[in-house]
């Protein structure tokens, strides 16, 4: 008897699987921690260069805006290029990037290098998103989704964490030097352990063909909507998270940037939840547990308006935790209802994704120089209203 297609495919219990999931998981925090990493530094940048709050924002924005348009690009190219060695390329070059941020002194130069970065850094997470998909057994595929966008968290986590730390220790240099060199040891990681594709079947690079993958994939109603909870879920997490730092290193509060980026410590609960997210869709079905996310979500945008450290603290955390269990099950749902162009699909999710973060993110910066933390506060809950009707219509 022939064997089953399925067993070709990496099966959760493996030690295949298991190198995999280890490999994508060194991926995702080499490419949060190096995205990110700039975050708990922006009051620090913002002094140093003589900017404002808004503009100093522009450190992340413009990376994740360059990542968000070359992303569509990037996943055309992987679709005849192959995933393995353009996630390799572009974490190496990622990594060079990331060291050179270290050693400017302009700001314009900064801002430069730190789009660059977004540019290397667009070959990698629409790529593992694809590669999961093509990959994994069915049945362990939003596991594995969930370990990938586990590592996210503990990248976003322990980039803006050592930053802050290292800020201290010797300057917004040293953090991004360090971030970096935490990167190059992810690269040699991931080198070591990812398996070579197997289901990977390149298509000739045309751009018709190319064009008509993206106008099919928007033109599935489904994956439409999970673009647009991209666009907002990110959105508003990258803003929420962009000025607590400000408004913390205000009074009443008046904390360091060492204590602030301790506060990052909550995204250990995105890791959980990105996990135990994916699991819970095999029992809940995608939509319930993408309202229960979102309404964490929110839960935690009402505790941030409190004016006691520890109720801030814990809105924080719920905030994250609902974040990473909505956006492990939403990457997820585009591998599985994209039948073709998988990488495509990926980039055009993470295309709205990054476009909400550097969107969103920087008129966060408006409504908080402006009319303040409250405000802020409330046109993120907007946004996470908009989100829950989207997913009535999954």
């Amino acid at each position: 008897m022939s064997a089953s297609p399925v067993s070709t495919h990496l099966v959760r219990g493996t030690v295949a699987y298991r190198r995999a999931t280890l490999a994508l998981f060194c991926a995702g925090f080499a490419t949060f921690a190096m995205l990110y990493c700039v975050q708990p530094l922006l009051p620090l940048l913002a002094g140093y260069f003589a900017v404002s709050a808004a503009s100093s924002s522009l450190a992340l924005s413009l990376t994740t805006l360059s990542l968000a348009l070359c992303l569509l690009l990037a996943g055309a190219l992987a679709e005849s290029w192959g995933r393995k060695p353009v996630m390799v390329a572009a974490l190496g070059l990622a990594v060079l990037l990331g060291l050179a941020c270290a050693l400017v002194d302009s700001w314009q130069w900064l801002l430069v290098l730190r789009a660059l970065l977004g540019l290397a850094l667009s070959g990698l997470p629409a790529l593992a998103m694809a590669y999961v998909g093509e990959e994994f057994d069915p049945d362990s595929l939003p596991a594995a989704m969930g370990l990938y966008i586990g590592g996210t968290a503990l990248g976003g986590l322990l980039g803006r964490l050592l930053a802050g730390l290292l800020a201290d220790l010797g300057g917004w240099p040293l953090a991004l030097g360090g971030i970096a060199g935490l990167g190059l040891l992810a690269l040699l990681l991931f080198v070591w352990l990812l398996p070579p594709s197997r289901h990977f079947q390149a298509q000739a690079l045309s751009l018709r063909g190319l064009l008509g993958n993206f106008a099919g994939h928007l033109g599935n109603p489904q994956l439409r909507l999970l673009f647009l909870l991209a666009f907002l879920l990110m959105g508003g997490f990258v803003a929420l998270f962009n000025y607590v730092g400000f408004r913390l290193a205000a009074p009443p509060f008046s904390l360091s940037a060492t204590v602030i980026g301790l506060l990052f410590v909550v995204y250990l609960g995105g890791i959980l939840s990105a996990g135990w997210a994916g699991r819970l869709v095999t029992r809940l079905g995608a939509r319930r547990v993408l309202q229960g996310g979102i309404g964490l979500m929110l839960l935690g945008v009402l505790g941030c308006a409190a004016p006691w450290l520890w109720l801030l603290v814990l809105g924080l955390a719920l905030f994250t935790l609902g974040f990473f269990a909505a956006h492990a099950v939403a990457s997820g749902q585009v591998g599985q209802r994209a039948r073709q162009a998988r990488a495509q699909a990926s980039s055009l999710y993470l295309c709205a994704y990054y476009l909400g973060s550097s969107v969103l993110g920087y008129a966060g910066g408006w409504i908080w120089q402006h009319f303040g933390w409250s405000a802020l506060l409330v046109a993120l809950a907007g946004l996470f209203l908009l989100a829950l009707l989207a997913v009535r219509r999954l």
